[in-house]
């Protein structure tokens, strides 16, 4: 059964990628030198090199400091590796990269998997002590990092390679490829340690089509369109659209700070196709000035995730560019789990769809069985690029090979995916389990409502109550436009006595990680 689940998977990326033109024809030296490049260096070292042998010519990022083709792109990556294997780094060493969004981060990506070596990829929110426990416990040996985290990195007894470092070595150093490791290196990504201390996810670089496939058969993305993607590269979301633009040989557009008004100009300037963002972003570009005014004729794919989609805030993207929007659904520990589609977000907004072919889902009771639709329970799944371990040591939970994401869900009558919240977010007051989720969403809707979070928080009476924290529309001034009692009710005549806030505290902004998830626990 696993066996037939895992082709299955694997034909459906190879259609999907070939409708796509991921997959096309070559001429015989290109296609030679492409198949060369994915035997010496794997799927990461090789992820520059593929459309550079495909279409060198083709414009294929452009970011702040303008526009490199495929070919000058991998160029640029071949003597930074040769640069490092100078300098000692290759395989048994593992990269950091500590850098916001721009060619630096996938020249150090794809050069130092090139030599072999591991990569590990850093959050750039993080402090000093943060930094140097991740980099202890993943066994760094060097350090590729933006000038503006030199401070943060200065503590670390390794080598470091700042962005302007990287211009001197790739300008010293031979740009042919450099000689095959002995063997491929890992890639590592963190989790976003929202309930927690952040830990590495190491992924092997498995040839598969599966992983790309299966959103390529969820999404429309096609080969040659520009695609700007907006969540940090750091992060599954922004990392595995980058790695598929680069494999469509798209034009990869970035920029290193999300300003809502200058990425309006990217996409318009560069006439994208598609837009990759977390659901903060796409509330924020949403509220520019005359963005009903701007020309984004030529945007047919809005691709969301890495935290909540509000069905009100699915409803206003809708109304702004079309039909267009996709949700994605997926964890550092299992990638992608379900895609909702325009179709699905119409029958049932917020929802996270149905997962692609090769990965299934599974709604868990606690007491380990399927619960029936409509019920809530754990979310198990099983995907062809789940993770296999914590580099320190450790899981997830598995029930019958399918392993726990950690969220809490339903499936509806339709099949459609729909995450109620974090499991370790559920509010018990009282006895009766609250799924905050549901409260945020009704805040969510309100006209005078930008974002809302809930949390429980101690009671002496209930044991847990419930806390809204609430970012009013226009200036968000504490109270201006709703008061305390019209939120208490507002949840009072929507749903359950037990749901209602018995705290409502105004904010200016929500606290969010780079990646666009609210951090409950830094809320005050």
């Amino acid at each position: 059964m696993v066996m037939r689940t895992r082709i299955s998977a694997e034909l459906n990326g190879l259609r999907a990628a070939a409708r796509a033109g991921m997959i096309g024809p070559m001429p015989p030296r290109a296609l030679a030198a492409a198949a060369r490049a994915m035997r010496r260096y794997g799927p990461l070292g090789a992820a520059t090199a593929l459309p550079a042998h495909r279409f060198p010519g083709r414009p294929g990022l452009a970011d702040e400091r303008g526009t490199l083709t495929f070919g000058e792109l991998d160029r640029r990556c071949n003597a930074l590796a040769n640069a490092l294997l100078s300098r000692g780094i290759g395989p048994g060493d593992t990269v950091g990269i500590l850098c916001r969004n721009h060619r630096g981060l996938l020249e150090a990506m794809s050069g130092a998997a090139k030599t072999g070596a591991s990569v590990l990829f850093l959050n750039t929110d993080f402090a000093a002590p943060q930094l140097r426990d991740a980099a202890a416990r993943e066994g760094v040996t060097a350090v590729v990092h933006d000038e503006e985290f030199a401070g943060v990195v200065d503590g670390l007894d390794v080598p470091r390679f700042s962005d302007a470092d990287l211009e001197v070595l790739i300008a010293g150093a031979d740009d042919a490829p450099p000689p095959a490791p002995a063997r491929h290196g890992s890639m590592v990504i963190l989790t976003s340690g929202t309930s927690g201390r952040p830990k590495g996810a190491p992924r092997r670089q498995p040839r598969s089509l599966a992983l790309p496939g299966g959103i390529l058969s969820k999404v429309p993305f096609r080969a040659g369109e520009p695609m700007f993607v907006g969540p940090p590269l750091f992060h599954g979301l922004g990392l595995t659209s980058a790695i598929l633009a680069l494999g469509l040989g798209s034009t990869l557009v970035l920029r290193r700070r999300f300003d809502a008004a200058l990425v309006l100009d990217d996409l318009e300037r560069h006439r994208c196709t598609s837009f990759v963002a977390v659901p903060v972003m796409l509330s924020r570009l949403l509220a520019v000035p005359g963005v009903e005014e701007r020309d984004l004729s030529r945007l047919r794919v809005v691709m969301t995730g890495g935290a909540r989609l509000d069905p009100s805030l699915a409803g206003r993207v809708r109304a702004a560019f079309g039909p267009v929007l996709y949700n994605f659904y997926g964890s550092t520990e299992a990638s992608c789990i379900t895609i909702a589609t325009p179709e699905d977000l119409a029958a049932a907004p917020g929802c996270v769809g149905r997962p692609p072919a090769g990965t299934t889902v599974a709604i868990l009771g606690d007491d380990d069985r399927p619960v029936p639709p409509g019920a809530t329970g754990r979310i198990f799944v099983d995907t062809p690029a789940r993770f296999g371990g914590y580099t320190g040591g450790g899981g997830k939970e598995e029930v019958g090979g399918l392993m726990a994401v950690g969220d809490l869900g339903h499936l509806d009558e339709g099949g459609r995916l729909h995450v109620d919240g974090r499991a370790d977010d559920m509010i018990v007051s009282g006895g009766e389990n609250v799924h905050p989720g549901e409260v945020e969403d009704l805040l969510a809707a309100h006209p005078a409502v930008e974002e809302a979070a809930v949390v429980g928080v101690p009671d002496e009476e209930f044991g847990q109550r419930l806390r809204a924290y609430v970012v009013l529309g226009g200036n968000g001034s504490a109270g201006g436009g709703l008061t305390a009692d019209e939120v208490k009710s507002l949840v009072a005549a929507n749903l359950a006595r037990h749901k209602v806030p018995r705290d409502v505290v105004f904010l200016d902004r929500l606290p969010r990680n780079p990646a666009g998830k609210v951090l409950k626990r830094a809320l005050p």
